[in-house]
Order: structure tokens, then C-alpha cells, then sequence
């Protein structure tokens, strides 16, 4: 299997695990990510809200969680590289 087609094909497990999507009045249409990320991201929330945590600290985690979610995908560099060889 080709690099190209390796990072392709996670990107489409990413476009199948977050296929799932909520209308929000203020933001439109968001995607909504699948039950165990979605329960990860409650409990820093829960976690911040309780004031276990600070606020800016959940939002570092967070925010970390996601970057690191979107490097393991693949989703943007296969892409990347597929725009690059066409």
C-alpha cells in the first residue's frame, strides 16, 4: 500500500467518525465527535466546572487533545501530499 493511499484512507475513517453533525443556532452546522472523545472533553469540562482545574488549564488540554487527534488522523497531510503530486 502506497503512502498516499495509507493517509487517504485514515483520513476517510476521520470523515466517517465525525460524519455526525448537530445544527447550532449561533454557529450553524458542527460536527460532533464520536461518543468517547465526546466523553473525554466532559470530563474536563466537568473537571473545570467542579474547579479541580482552572479554566485555562482545560482549555490547554483540550485544545492539545484535539492538535494531537488531528496529527495521528493524517487527514491534512494526506491531503497536502496528494495536492502536491496532482
Amino acid at each position: 500500500m502506497s503512502t498516499l493511499t495509507r493517509h487517504l484512507s485514515g483520513a476517510r475513517e476521520t470523515v466517517r467518525a465525525y460524519s455526525r453533525r448537530v445544527d447550532v443556532p449561533l454557529l450553524g452546522e458542527v460536527a460532533v465527535p464520536p461518543p468517547d472523545k465526546l466523553a473525554y472533553y466532559a470530563g474536563v469540562g466537568v473537571l473545570a466546572a467542579l474547579q479541580v482545574i482552572e479554566w485555562p488549564l482545560a482549555l490547554v488540554i483540550t485544545a492539545g487533545h484535539v492538535l494531537a487527534d488531528q496529527h495521528a488522523s493524517g487527514l491534512a497531510k494526506g491531503i497536502g501530499e496528494a495536492l502536491e503530486t496532482a
